[in-house]
């Protein structure tokens, strides 16, 4: 099997659990993980640890844990292919997310052993960890919020630890236009008139998080799509 057909042999078994929570959550989650780069990366790439915990702020219907919850048991079941790293498979997942709805979607998909929690991801306790997730949360906050849970997560984070920031590009031109376009539509979508985004370029917030101690790597991750987006794959010292 071709490392695409095997991805999309993942995507598909964690796109199915979400029938039960309806047909758009169902489609949401096969176009999010289908289309999205970031997952496909992190998992060819081997890009987080193996145990420990996992914390993903904002996880929406939590489609980057039940993707992690079926490559675990692929692995388990002898089906995961030699050129790719382990994935993940003694790695403890907790989920946090506003939005009531999405928080239902997700205890439908990934059932009782996942912990989801409704909160803010500006006030919520963050307990020790060996990964941390924000996938394009922190453009909904102001500057002094963004840096207070970025300092938060340097806190939680142990030793080798690593946080898995993905953000627009301020930086990016035409693509970052198109991309900043998109989300504001999507928020007049969700009735969110008056919601605030807050865009850095690439290289700001590679010096927030070097000021924060972490050493960092930075991935473009709009592959295949017209954004700007970028993943930064930021270390906590040992």
């Amino acid at each position: 099997m071709t490392s695409n057909a095997h991805f999309k042999s993942l995507v598909d078994e964690a796109t199915e659990r979400y029938r039960d929570a309806g047909r758009y959550a169902w489609h949401f989650a096969k176009g999010k993980l289908g289309r999205d780069p970031v997952f496909h990366f992190l998992l060819e790439q081997g890009v987080l640890p193996r145990r420990g915990r996992l914390l993903d702020l904002g996880c929406g219907q939590g489609v980057l844990i039940s993707l992690l919850q079926v490559a675990s048991q692929r692995l388990a079941s002898g089906g995961w292919p030699a050129d790719w790293p382990p994935p993940p498979d003694e790695l403890e997942m907790r989920g946090v997310e506003l939005r009531a709805d999405r928080v239902k979607s997700a205890r439908l998909a990934l059932g009782g052993e996942i912990m989801i929690t409704q909160g803010d991801v500006r006030d919520v306790d963050l307990p020790p960890s060996s990964a941390i997730a924000i996938l394009d949360v922190l453009l909904y906050l102001d500057t002094d919020e963004q840096r207070a849970l970025l300092e938060r997560c340097a806190r939680a984070l142990e030793g080798g630890g690593v946080l898995l920031l993905r953000e627009a590009d301020a930086a990016g031109g035409a693509a970052f236009v198109v991309t900043h376009w998109a989300e504001r539509i999507a928020c007049w979508v969700r009735g969110q008139f008056k919601q605030r985004l807050l865009y850095r370029t690439g290289a700001d917030w590679t010096a927030l998080l070097t000021s924060l101690g972490f050493s960092v790597s930075v991935q473009p991750m709009s592959t295949g799509t017209p954004f700007s987006n970028v993943l930064f794959i930021a270390t906590r010292a040992p």
